[in-house]
């Protein structure tokens, strides 16, 4: 079989048995694992093709894995898993907006990047659009929060690619579409056809698929489309959608978008009880609400704990209090003042707790659907250690929403599931809560299974569906043919034997036999770091991290841990081995340790911390004391870094370049950085003489300059005169102008905000140089009366962690550090005056300026700049960390590739950043000269 899979791909590399790549991938966002034989990573449709035959060929399931954000258990399998996000991430933007056409590994954010230019979205709208993508959607006939079942995939799908498992590509927008899968399929085509007739001939069947799909439906597969196409090419593609992966491959789609409505107005109604708040929808939904949310008690009584949560709920004492969270849209203000009066005129008299309060406020907006969305992180961040929290879908008549609430909640009670909130959509009557428990002893999988029947009766006695949104999986196989009948259900045997004759493509996902296949192959999580053990694996870290296409993610650097972790307890020493001989590399060196992945964490989670603590660990001896000497010497250290980069510069690169590979193949590739000729010279000293003494009564100066030592070690990128000035001394230019005055602490030349220590888990030097920088900050700044300005966001990180670090004194002020940009947007933007501007620029945010909240004021500073300013779609963080992209060159490589393209056709006429590192590494990844963006305000500012 493995030779089989590797003469079906090009390149025989992106089929991969290592235990690493094989555990790494194993998991979802579902409570299910199971482990496959192999990965493979194909980069077109005839390379899945391909595949999908040696599959069916030698008897071996295959399932085809995205974006890994599927909650029930459709996305993995003991057989071959197929990544199919990696090289599947095209757009074509079609008719101006109006259409799309869009490949499966393309996120639901990264979509609406695209489209937002021209006033358009995707229908579809999931709370993990970060995170989830087109494939999975598609897959799982994914909806949302807005979208209902007018604007799903199902809906606005107009064709699609679809590649079936004996290899056979099929486009359903061609002309000749139907024509050619009567050709090329003539039995799918003929027993499509069958099969609709028998469907629409059985009166008792149309009733039933009628019933279903008048509301959200995943459970089973879509056999609306035996009623809704008449011909078989059309009722293929629209049952490909919400199929999970079980019928074939879909390599693209063509959707029709949907209009942005730019005016949105949001509010949070609290009512005393779950039936009030049940009754107010019929109401809410005739003023055209585009969402209602609901919450319940339990949902509110979590939500007060969460910060930042509205006055409404923060203040209210909660008994059997329900919230609606309701959002109004429109294409004008004027529209959108009519909706909300309608809504406020609807509600009155409906027992609402307080009054109905509507806001256009983006902050306010924020705050509440912050709320909304904490729910999940809340419960699963808190939850015990080794317990897994199942997030589960069910679709009700929306007049039975409350008395369903109701009765879950005695469910919950009746078994002991405790914090088991409610909320949901509750327009579509659509409802989602959580389980927490280890899910692995007999008693708890007998209470689990015991749950699970009684609400499989709730649900299915107030005739809804037991899936909505989150498609059925594992988790609710054994239940389609109670949901749906015998007759339906053999229809759906059916169709599964027409496409898939084999059943090795995602075998026992939606249909399934066995009547415990909901209780088997539930994943456990084992403790093994307090900075990670709260991950519930839901995926939303992949996007962001800069290694995600070159080695693991942060969701698979944990996984990957608690993998090995369990082999040491299952006393697998032969898995532990293999899993360790790789994870150094995989997971620690290849880290860049930016923290992107905690913006996007809904339970907080930084796993570059994991990795820091990782590499304090592995540490040795030798390089924790060659590095604290190198903090009690950082003056000659960084001078000496600088000076051999400026003899470097004037050497021809071979000669430079041969022995440098010499050294770090034998120093090794984590001591020795890789030279490259796009480094810079060295740049100057930092340090600067006191300002001149002032009246007496007045500071010495406005603010205290901590410029970073970066710009010691590396000089200056080339201006338009050939020259740059860098930013410490374009900084001091503008502050000149503004009559702002500068100071800069004594000895700066040896002084650091502590990051590369940090970084590389080096505590005895990073603790030395806090307390120096501590004590050379707390003198200059009078101890704490004037703010610390930095000038690399890394840095600026670096020491606002310093300055964390502190003990804290009573009485005293604490230091306080802003970033430069922040500072110059604030302090210099203002009176700095008119000016002539570039005509375009190419800004590269950075991950600290995103962490820090910084991206406006870099935006402000920019626009003061360049008339047009440009960031990447695929903008990311560019993995340069420090020396991480000296020592890894790879790793920025991959981190960069999708954006440096993006770069290229923008064809600016500048490039910034405010990172001296990032600048360096975006020069390297596309040849542009990337210079701090107040280099180039200085210089646009010029008399």
């Amino acid at each position: 079989m493995l030779s089989a899979l590797r003469a079906a791909v090009d390149d025989p590399a992106r089929i991969s048995v290592r235990a690493i790549d094989r555990h790494a991938n194993a998991h979802d966002a579902s409570h299910f694992l199971l482990i496959p034989r192999a990965v493979a990573t194909p980069r077109n449709a005839a390379e899945v093709g391909r595949l999908l035959q040696v599959s069916a060929g030698h008897g071996v399931p295959l399932t085809l894995r995205s974006g890994g954000t599927s909650l029930s258990g459709q996305a993995g399998t003991d057989g071959i898993l197929v990544d199919v996000r990696k090289h599947f991430r095209d757009i074509e933007v079609l008719d101006g907006g109006a259409r799309v056409r869009v490949q499966p590994g393309v996120t639901v954010r990264m979509l609406n990047t695209r489209l937002a230019r021209y006033g358009r979205k995707f229908g579809p709208d999931p709370a993990s659009e970060s995170a989830c993508t087109i494939g999975g959607v598609v897959a799982n006939n994914s909806s949302g929060m807005h979208c209902g079942t007018v604007d799903n995939a199902y809906r606005t799908l107009e064709s699609l690619t679809l590649v079936l498992p004996s290899g056979t590509i099929v486009d359903t927008g061609a002309e000749d579409a139907d024509e050619r899968l009567r050709a090329l399929e003539p039995a799918l085509h003929e027993g499509l056809v069958r099969l609709a007739a028998r469907v629409r001939a059985d009166p008792a069947s149309v009733g039933t698929i009628t019933r279903l799909f008048a509301r959200k439906n995943t459970m089973g597969y879509g056999l609306n489309a035996l009623l809704d196409f008449l011909h078989p090419v059309d009722i293929l593609a629209h049952l490909a959608v919400g199929s999970e992966g079980t019928l074939g491959f879909v390599a693209e789609a063509v959707f029709r978008t949907v209009p942005v409505h730019p005016y949105t107005a949001s509010g949070l109604l609290v009512f005393p009880t779950l039936q009030a708040a049940n009754s107010a929808l019929p109401a809410l939904v005739a003023t055209e609400a585009a969402t209602a949310e609901l919450m319940d008690a339990l949902s509110l009584k979590v939500g007060q704990s969460l910060p930042g949560t509205p006055g409404v709920v923060r203040d209210l004492r909660i008994r059997d209090h329900a919230a609606l969270l309701v959002e109004y849209s429109a294409d004008t203000a004027g529209e959108l003042l009519e909706r909300r009066a309608a809504g406020t005129t609807a509600l009155a008299g409906l027992g609402l707790d307080s009054p109905a309060a509507f806001t256009t406020d983006a902050a306010e907006r924020a705050q509440l659907w912050h709320l909304r969305k904490g729910l999940y992180a809340s419960v699963a961040g808190a939850r015990p250690p080794g317990t897994t929290t199942l997030l589960e879908d069910v679709v009700v008549p929306v007049p039975a929403l409350a008395r369903t609430c109701v009765e879950l909640n005695r469910l919950f009670d009746s078994y002991g599931y405790r914090n088991s909130v409610i909320f949901g959509h509750a327009k579509d009557g659509n409802l989602h809560f959580l389980l927490t428990d280890r899910f692995l002893s007999e008693a708890e999988l007998g209470r689990y299974s015991a749950f699970t029947e009684d609400l499989v009766d709730l649900v299915l006695g107030e005739g809804g569906s037991l899936k909505a949104e989150h498609g059925t999986g594992r988790v609710m196989a054994p239940f389609v043919r109670r949901q749906y009948g015998d007759e339906l259900y053999e229809v759906m045997r059916e169709l599964k034997l027409l496409f898939d004759p084999t059943g090795m493509l995602n075998p026992g996902v939606i249909l399934n036999d066995d009547p415990l296949a909901h209780l088997r192959h539930i994943k456990t999580a084992p403790a093994v770091a307090e900075e990670v053990d709260r991950c519930v694996s839901c995926g939303y870290c992949e996007p962001v991290c800069p290694s995600k296409d070159l080695t693991l993610t942060p969701r698979q650097r944990i996984v990957t841990l608690r993998a090995m972790e369990q082999a040491r307890l299952d006393g697998d020493t032969v898995l532990l081995a293999e899993l360790e001989k790789d994870y150094d590399y995989e997971s620690v060196q290849t880290c860049a340790v930016d923290g992107m992945c905690q913006t996007a964490c809904p339970v907080d989670i930084n796993t570059g911390s994991l990795v820091k603590r990782l590499r304090r660990e592995g540490a040795g001896p030798v390089a924790n004391q060659a590095w604290r000497a190198a903090s009690a010497h950082w003056d000659a250290g960084t001078k000496g870094a600088g000076a051999a980069l400026t003899l470097t510069a004037k050497l021809p690169t071979g000669v430079v370049r041969g022995p440098n590979r010499v050294v770090r193949a034998l120093l090794g590739a984590e001591t020795v950085p890789l030279y490259s000729p796009e480094l810079p010279s060295g740049g100057p000293s930092r340090n600067r003489p006191a300002p001149l003494p002032s009246p007496a009564g007045t500071p010495l100066a406005d603010a205290v300059y901590f410029p970073a030592c970066v710009q010691t070690m590396f000089g200056p990128a080339s201006g338009p005169a050939g020259s740059g000035k860098g930013v410490q001394a374009s900084f001091e230019e503008l502050c000149g102008r503004a009559g702002i005055t500068l100071l800069v602490p004594k000895a700066i030349d040896g002084l650091c905000c502590g990051t590369p220590w940090s970084s590389k888990g080096l505590v005895a030097g990073l603790e030395s140089m806090r307390a120096r920088t501590l004590a050379a900050l707390r003198e200059a700044t009078n101890d704490g009366e004037l703010a610390v300005v930095c000038d690399a966001s890394s840095c600026t990180e670096g020491l606002l962690a310093t300055i964390d670090a502190e003990p804290r004194e009573p009485g005293r002020q604490p230091l306080r550090a802003v970033d430069v940009v922040h500072f110059s947007a604030e302090r210099i933007l203002p009176v700095l005056g008119g000016h002539p501007r570039l005509e375009s620029l190419a800004l590269h945010p950075t991950c600290s300026s995103t962490r820090l909240g910084l991206n406006p004021f870099l935006a402000a500073v920019a626009e003061a700049v360049a008339e047009r300013v440009s960031v990447p779609e695929n903008w990311g963080c560019c993995a340069f960390a420090g020396d991480r992209g000296m020592l890894h060159p790879e790793l920025t490589a991959s981190a960069t590739q999708r954006q440096s393209a993006d770069v290229s056709a923008m064809n600016a006429a500048a490039h910034a950043s405010c990172n001296r590192t990032c600048e360096l590494g975006m020069t390297r990844a596309t040849g542009q000269q990337y210079r701090h963006v107040l280099e180039l305000l200085e210089e646009q500012t010029r008399g």
